[in-house]
């Protein structure tokens, strides 16, 4: 079957590879594996531009040598939504008597990703470009562009969820259902150098 993926980039990151090896991760192999009866289509990747952080000023060049990987995979296209990061004041879960119950923190929000890869989602179905589309998110909230695709669009949609934690809601009214091993992992990560029209990259060192 023609599928379509459609990427959660931040949902996969924290679920499946922060603190991991596999930050290299090469997502044409990895559905391959996981799917090797599906013909991959189109791989869609929602995502959004990160900044520096005290104490990891390097993130952004990280994020944008892997997004240049990434772009090596001629099917894959890469959307993007923004990223706000602002200083509130928030109250502390055990305050000092006599001090400040409040404390300024840096509140980071992806905000974006999770729309436009529900468009998406409908919208590719309503114009019969798949017969198969798989999720890759472990975010209730995409139930419901899952359910209208599967229920009004009469196509099935898969999970495939990064987070070890089960999505009980997304796992109740897809198609179907799979979690991310770290096996599968461990076996689709990019060569540690490539190449593309600008020349030779390579893995980030840190990774």
């Amino acid at each position: 079957m023609i599928t379509y993926f459609y990427v959660d980039a931040f949902n996969l990151y924290f679920g499946s590879c922060r603190g991991t090896p596999y930050k290299w991760l090469d997502l044409a192999r990895l559905f391959a594996i996981i799917f090797p009866a599906n013909q991959i289509g189109k791989i869609k990747y929602f995502t959004a531009r990160v900044r520096p952080r005290p104490g990891d000023p390097g993130q952004p060049t990280r994020q944008k040598t892997y997004l240049r990987a990434l772009e090596t995979i001629p099917n894959l296209e890469i959307h993007f939504g923004h990223f706000l990061a602002h200083t509130v004041r928030m109250p502390l879960a055990h305050p000092v008597i006599g001090q400040d119950p409040l404390i300024e923190v840096i509140k980071t929000e992806e905000k974006g990703s999770d729309v436009n890869l529900a468009t998406h989602l409908i919208h590719d179905a309503h114009l019969d470009r798949f017969e198969c589309a798989i999720v890759v998110s472990g975010d209730s909230d995409l139930l419901a562009p899952v359910r209208i695709v599967i229920n009004e669009l009469k196509k099935p949609v898969g999970v495939l969820n990064p987070q070890q934690k089960p999505c009980r809601v997304l796992q109740s009214h897809c198609t179907f259902y799979r979690h991310i091993r770290q096996s599968a992992l461990a076996k689709s990560q990019f060569s540690i150098t490539l190449q593309d029209a600008f020349g030779t990259f390579s893995k980030p060192a840190s990774w």
